[in-house]
């Protein structure tokens, strides 16, 4: 590539990356994606609790934070905010350096998603009992039916809000940081390679959280179903 075309790639990629919408709708949209993102993974994670045995689970990161905070009895929301603190530090010795700007935009991701997390998770289980007496237990197949169809939905919720807030551009998951310093700093761009890898952390969590409680809960149909569609779904919602 000569200096002319050089220029040129730089010049199309400023635009392809150029701000199209203004802040304050970017921060309403960034909000939105923040709601989905936590309705959609307690979903995967109460429909999961909710039938017996629990083969359903959840997205991977998802299943993964739960099953190590329950082992350290830990609530949801300071699972999710310990475990992306944990993920934040991971980032900053794979980069070889700590920003703060880095670290409190996570932040400013995994404050209020672990919070809404833990709101929707009671309003699930039926902790807000005079609006809503939480979803029930599966007893028939009917309902079992329908906790799979529930679970399915909180992925497509998941894959739809990452392509909203990766869209907006913002600030990001750190668990979605550590996949894109992974793709650009250790393995030349290959997404699927990146990916892969960035799954180790949570696997640790759930080993360890399996040698303290010897309970295998949270993966199983639904982590499926995620690793198989979610990223199909994110490209569909990116149209």
């Amino acid at each position: 590539m000569n200096r002319t075309e050089e220029s040129g790639a730089k010049s199309d990629m400023k635009v392809q990356t150029k701000r199209t919408i203004s802040m304050s709708s970017s921060l309403a949209y960034f909000v939105l994606s923040l709601v989905i993102n936590s309705a959609g993974n307690v979903l995967t994670l109460v429909t999961s609790s909710k039938i017996h045995p629990s083969y359903l689970g959840s997205a991977y990161w998802t299943a993964a934070t739960a099953n190590f905070g329950a082992a350290l009895h830990w609530n949801l929301f300071w699972a999710f905010i310990i475990v992306g603190i944990l993920t934040i530090i991971l980032n900053s010795v794979l980069v070889g350096s700590f920003s703060w700007k880095r670290a409190i935009g996570n932040m400013l991701f995994m404050i209020p998603f672990s919070a809404l997390i833990q709101v929707f998770a009671d309003f699930f289980l039926g902790r807000y009992s005079n609006i809503f007496s939480g979803l029930p237990e599966a007893t028939n197949p009917l309902m079992v039916f329908l906790y799979i169809l529930l679970n399915f939905f909180g992925v497509v919720l998941i894959g739809t809000a990452i392509s909203i807030y990766q869209r907006v551009n913002l600030v990001l998951h750190p668990a979605d940081d550590l996949m894109q310093i992974l793709r650009f700093k250790y393995f030349k761009g290959r997404a699927a390679t990146a990916m892969w890898i960035s799954y180790v952390p949570p696997t640790v969590l759930a080993v360890i959280a399996l040698i303290i409680t010897h309970n295998f809960t949270n993966f199983g149909l639904g982590t499926i179903f995620a690793f198989l569609f979610q990223g199909g779904v994110t490209g569909i919602a990116d149209k």
